[in-house]
């Protein structure tokens, strides 16, 4: 017996609502039945994705239909927290672009209100889900290299890309550089250390990027490139490295698990996962035990061609996981906590650099 898909909604339709768009058209079990955007731009590209999909330029009208099962908050990022809280009074089930909010108090009153929601929802950290991360991430969950007792992540790429109206130009509309872009590296460092952040120091800067422009809102005041260390609770620490004038790179992203008895290094879009062991009795170690080629193997991950284009894949397999939660009734992989401490972490860096000091993160949280 046929099974109906499940009917979706869409709020923005950018260059991410669209590759959603893209990615539940390989879903079978799913439909994208109304789209929501207020620039028609925007909606005219969205239909030659989903030429059948309803149009709406108004949230208010999107809002009055009742039979969406599942909406896509891709939206603006400072629009998401006005939009979430109207769409919990409908009750479908979310899924929320990152970064769940703008700002700590918003982040804050999302969590609470999605946190005892009765539907799914769900914060779209679709990095966990790209499969050389997710593939470091099962084997460091193993046990493989031991203890964690460090993960640097570094992401060398290419500028912010152009948004509608600019809007991606400016720390108020974006949350800062480190909430809007890093927060996926923030929820990383958590979901790979299974710890919370006790305190953060960052340094950064505009220094390349966007000096030359000016839009009707000022000039930009978004940094290009930053370094942020971040301290533990389990007394593993973390590290960022990012540059967004580095668009030469090799591997845009590189992820390294080390454990006291070996190391992972991830890297994409090399689409690898390395993994290196120490030798037995590394506890007694001695000059002359050093690199041991035998010891090190690489794996490469293939990834479909129609999914490649979402993140790598992430986004096809971020879909998979909701919708197989809304199915078997889970509770959500990426919670609104997550989301809200994706935020906490980012908005900590932020505060970070402009005061030139370490924030420890209880001055941030309240539990």
């Amino acid at each position: 017996m046929p099974v109906t898909p499940l009917r979706y909604g869409i709020v923005g339709t950018g260059l991410m609502g669209r590759e959603h768009l893209r990615i539940l058209s390989l879903i079978p079990e799913v439909e994208a039945v109304a789209i929501c955007d207020p620039h028609s731009a925007s909606i005219e590209e969205a239909l030659k994705i989903t030429p059948g999909a309803d149009t709406y330029a108004d949230f208010s009208d999107f809002l009055n239909r009742d039979d969406l099962d599942v909406v896509v908050v891709a939206t603006p990022n400072h629009t998401h927290a006005d939009i979430v809280t109207a769409l919990v009074q409908k009750g479908p089930h979310l899924l929320i672009e990152k970064p769940m909010a703008t700002t700590i108090q918003d982040a804050k009153t999302l969590h609470s209100l999605l946190s005892d929601y009765q539907s799914l929802a769900w914060i779209g950290m679709e990095y966990r889900y790209a499969p050389p991360v997710a593939q470091a991430i099962e084997r460091s969950d193993s046990g493989e290299i031991g203890t964690l007792r460090m993960l640097s992540i570094r992401e060398h790429r290419y500028p912010f890309l152009p948004k509608i109206d600019d809007w991606n130009r400016f720390n108020k509309n974006t949350g800062g550089t480190l909430v809007e872009k890093c927060c996926h590296f923030f929820d990383l460092m958590r979901h790979i250390l299974k710890s919370e952040p006790t305190q953060i120091f960052a340094s950064g800067a505009i220094d390349v990027n966007h000096l030359n422009e000016t839009y009707d809102e000022g000039k930009p005041d978004i940094i290009d490139n930053a370094l942020v260390i971040v301290d533990f609770e389990s007394g593993a620490r973390a590290s960022l490295d990012l540059c967004m004038f580095a668009e030469q790179s090799t591997d845009q992203t590189e992820i390294h698990f080390v454990g006291d008895a070996g190391k992972i290094e991830c890297r994409q879009p090399a689409n690898s996962v390395t993994i290196g062991l120490r030798h037995e009795g590394w506890e007694n170690w001695a000059v002359g035990a050093f690199r041991d080629s035998e010891r090190l193997r690489t794996d490469y991950i293939d990834i479909a061609t129609d999914i490649s284009h979402g993140h790598g894949g992430a986004t096809f397999h971020e879909h998979q996981a909701f919708l197989t939660a809304i199915q078997q009734s889970q509770r959500p992989s990426v919670s609104s906590l997550d989301g809200l401490m994706a935020v906490l972490m980012g908005a900590a860096a932020e505060i970070s650099i402009r005061q030139n000091r370490v924030v420890h993160m209880s001055e941030l949280t309240d539990y």
